[in-house]
């Protein structure tokens, strides 16, 4: 396994698998087709790592590690204990499995399967099986076919590991990332979000334009597998970075929410790059730069009871956008088409459907305003 190619599976919230397509092959992975749910690709460990470290909308990275044919419990026991589970699990790192059948496989019962994989890992291995283990294996059986693979990931990507600060409700990082990247930031233009909640928009933002690695300080469970080359590992994570000008503004009518976003920034290494400001939507104003991107995240009205009171808060908006940003171009992330229509902005662009928060969520895009 260490030194041949295997499918790598990056998984992304459906409705972004053309996002993270792009910076897939954006970031080298250069033969990355799309699948349900994310893409795919060949590569080796040190792409494995790689992926984990830099793709800022992945949410978490799997490794195929190995297939066979089992039509009976039997057969799948049996197979399990020959599998060179040692080629990458350690015997001293405990072992969690997840098992997922579909009706065109003889062997339909999950419970059964996943007892089978977890003695035959426990008795040829060695390894403790842990509900709590950090290290997953998945197994998938497919018309009669048995695909393991591994979850290098960890804890899920969002979590990049130096924002410890959160607000309710929050937007994911990946989501932050995807949604930047279809309103076309590339790192250069100036972004607010007038209503930025623990900072996540403007964050993700600034480190993108400084060139800072998503994954640059936390762990990741890939570092608890045989195939881990620890030197290799340091070297790819030692990355430049630079200081982008002052050009990233999130405000808040929340005091402790501007609190707690100015702690975060410091914390990624972006204090410098970033403003911070408790202000009500209507007294917003427009900063002193070069026409950008505003890209909002308001409440939907889905935890908040009088919807009323949104309607004028996202018509409030809307006419701050249009006094005031000329030139700018606004994103509003929402489950409620009614809302964003309140703000009386033109909409060039409605993205898909998103997951999130038990909500779908879409992506209204303006072109430049007037």
């Amino acid at each position: 396994m260490t030194n041949t190619n295997f499918e790598i599976f990056l998984a992304i919230a459906p409705g972004l698998e053309a996002v993270l397509l792009t910076e897939a092959q954006d970031a080298g992975f250069s033969d990355a087709q799309i699948t349900p749910g994310g893409i795919t690709f060949t590569g080796g460990w040190p792409d494995v790592w790689r992926a984990n470290l830099t793709l800022r909308s992945a949410t978490r990275v799997l490794a195929r590690i190995g297939e066979f044919r089992a039509f009976h419990l039997a057969q799948l026991d049996k197979r399990s204990r020959k599998f060179p589970w040692g080629d990458v699990l350690r015997a001293d790192q405990a072992v969690r499995v997840e098992v997922t059948t579909n009706k065109k496989s003889k062997i339909y019962h999950a419970g059964a399967a996943k007892q089978r994989v977890e003695t035959a890992i426990r008795e040829s291995l060695g390894a403790e099986i842990s509900a709590e283990a950090e290290i997953c294996l998945k197994l998938r059986i497919d018309d009669n076919n048995c695909v393991f693979s591994i979850d290098t990931t960890g804890e899920s990507l969002h979590k990049r590991g130096h924002k410890v600060a959160v607000n309710k409700a929050p937007m994911r990082e990946t989501l932050a990332a995807a949604f930047l990247h279809q309103m076309g930031f590339d790192g250069n233009q100036a972004v607010l979000d007038p209503m930025c909640g623990s900072g996540t928009f403007i964050l993700e933002a600034a480190e993108i334009s400084a060139g800072l690695l998503p994954g640059r300080t936390r762990s990741f469970a890939f570092e608890k597998l045989t195939t881990f080359d620890a030197k290799a590992w340091d070297k790819m994570r030692a990355h430049s970075s630079t200081t982008p000008p002052l050009q990233f503004f999130g405000s808040d009518r929340d005091q402790g929410a501007i609190r707690m976003s100015e702690q975060n920034a410091d914390r990624a290494g972006i204090a410098e790059s970033t403003q911070f400001q408790t202000s009500p939507i209507g007294d917003l104003q427009r900063p002193d730069c070069d026409p950008g991107i505003v890209i909002v995240n308001p409440p939907y009205g889905a935890r908040i009871g009088n919807k009323k009171l949104l309607f004028g808060l996202y018509g409030t908006l809307g006419k701050v956008m249009q006094e005031r940003f000329s030139g700018w171009r606004v994103g509003i992330i929402t489950s409620d088409t009614g809302l964003a229509r309140a703000t009386g902005l033109k909409f060039s662009d409605e993205g898909p459907p998103i997951p999130n928060g038990g909500l779908k969520v879409r992506l209204f895009q303006t072109n430049k305003l007037p």
